[in-house]
């Protein structure tokens, strides 16, 4: 596995254990604050993966679309990710 993509799997093993322990604080009647704001760590640690495939995407990807003349395809991608992220 290339390091970029074992960085990935990294960080989300890492998300699938802050949900778990998001799950056992519902459970056990953590006070509500304090799980919005682990609720709110996951969120910005999920939107980091995304970032992250998002550049290596639009460095691979994306620019061999655009040199291959299929720049619409590409343009079209791009909006879809951002519409998504908004």
């Amino acid at each position: 596995m290339a390091p970029g993509k074992r960085k990935l799997v990294r960080r989300l093993q890492i998300i699938e254990g802050q949900v778990r322990g998001l799950q056992e604080m519902v459970e056990s009647g953590t006070y509500c604050i304090d799980v919005i704001t682990q609720t709110s760590a996951v969120k910005r640690a999920l939107s980091g993966v995304e970032d992250a495939i998002m550049e290596r995407h639009l460095g691979s990807c994306a620019a061999d679309q655009m040199r291959r003349g299929k720049s619409a395809k590409a343009t079209a991608e791009i909006l879809k990710v951002y519409r998504l992220k908004s």
